[in-house]
């Protein structure tokens, strides 16, 4: 009773503004005093958060009562800034028409016959950097590994040339940062400086490619500038589409290898598994994106009155979706406390779902999957070299450092 009690508190004392002291470490407390207590957290901004897998499952499905557009929401956050513009442009934070139009042009340049076109090129990327780490001893599997893959595969289906490439996981970091739920003014300014030198970086780039374009079945920027259909984009819409697919795909990515690498030393009989059944890698990755998802929160506004455990939302309302939790959903999956790398069937909401599913969702699986095996193959018998660093973010759950010895 004394533990149902304390959990009820946990629920009731949580506070985005003002998280408690290590939850960016481990928020999972929280969550399930969410799950069982406050399906329907309401907060004193009057925004409220919803936790279990079927709730967000709906929110999801419903583009129409839970709009994605941030226009509203942003301006107080950002004001009339690049964060903004930015913000506000990007394909997952825009309802139809805007989302249908980018969507439609970048699905085609990840279909699974580009996906398997690019596969032998990340094959050989990955097996470079662990074959430099074999003789470094002890290494930064975020910084030397994890971090080093997304930047490669982003960069190519961009065709960005190699030195070029040094800015882009510095200014993704900033502008992911921003959202953060609070800010401080450094980060702000930060962020909008990214952006703005992301901008200027892109135009020259469009302007180069504009003047030799590439093959649009496989280079997603000379295909963003084509359109398909007759569809094209505003230059603004180009450009903060472009920082937009640029960006998702590194910090998700790099948190998806390192947490994937973390868990496996933390878990070794699951591990073992994995060795002994490489086969294995498929369910694993969706098990590790799972049980740490690498997008901890999403948001959406009501525009419309809704109603969720007999709680009514009214219309205009912020509503965060607490992925983290309703991954961790007992109700969805058995005991999912429990790291099972073979765990079927697993419908996670790791790439959120409905029409906003992450349009990259088959390329991270395929990024995941390439990195985390090919490197167990290698060094089957890694260990932590010391404390890991997480990076304090809660939105995006991943590590800024994780020192290992490799054997």
């Amino acid at each position: 009773m004394r533990a149902v009690a304390a959990d009820k508190v946990l629920a009731d004392e949580l506070d985005l503004a003002s998280l408690p002291a290590g939850f960016a470490d481990d928020p999972f407390p929280v969550y399930h005093a969410l799950l069982e207590h406050a399906p329907v957290k309401r907060f004193g901004d009057g925004s409220v958060m919803l936790s279990r897998w079927a709730d967000l499952d709906r929110v999801y499905r419903d583009t129409t009562t839970f709009s994605s557009d941030k226009k509203v929401e942003f301006l107080p956050k950002f004001g009339r800034s690049p964060l903004y513009e930015h913000h506000t442009t990007s394909l997952v934070f825009s309802d139809p028409p805007l989302h249908t139009r980018v969507r439609k042009i970048m699905v085609g340049a990840l279909t699974p016959r580009a996906l398997g076109a690019m596969e032998p090129g990340l094959v050989a990327l990955v097996d470079r950097l662990v074959e430099a780490m074999a003789g470094m001893g002890t290494v930064d599997l975020i910084e030397d590994f994890a971090s080093a893959i997304p930047v490669e595969v982003i960069g190519n289906l961009f065709d960005v040339p190699h030195e070029e490439r040094g800015p882009l996981r510095d200014w993704s970091l900033a502008i992911l940062g921003a959202l953060e739920p609070v800010l401080s003014e450094e980060q702000l300014e930060c962020g909008n400086r990214a952006v703005t030198d992301f901008k200027v970086y892109l135009k020259d780039l469009v302007a180069r490619r504009r003047a030799r374009p590439g093959n649009p079945e496989t280079d997603v920027l000379t295909r963003l500038i084509e359109g398909v259909g007759g569809e094209t984009l505003s230059e603004t819409e180009l450009l903060q589409n472009c920082i937009f697919i640029l960006n998702a795909g590194h910090e998700t990515t790099t948190n998806l290898i390192g947490n994937a690498l973390h868990l496996l030393a933390e878990w070794p009989d699951e591990r073992a598994r994995l060795i002994a059944d490489p086969s294995m890698i498929h369910t694993a990755v969706d098990e590790f994106l799972r049980y740490q998802s690498p997008n901890q929160l999403g948001n959406r506004m009501t525009t419309a009155d809704a109603e969720f455990h007999g709680e009514a939302i009214a219309a205009g309302t912020q509503v965060h979706l607490c992925i983290g939790a309703a991954n961790r959903d007992p109700r969805q999956f058995p005991d999912p406390d429990r790291l099972d790398l073979s765990r079927k069937p697993n419908k996670h909401h790791a790439f959120a779902g409905g029409p906003h599913l992450c349009v990259g969702f088959s390329l991270a699986r395929m990024e995941g999957r390439v990195a985390i095996s090919r490197f167990l193959a290698r060094f089957p018998e890694f260990a932590l070299a010391g404390p890991p660093r997480r990076t304090g973010r809660v939105r995006f759950r991943g590590f800024s450092n994780l020192p290992a010895i490799l054997s």
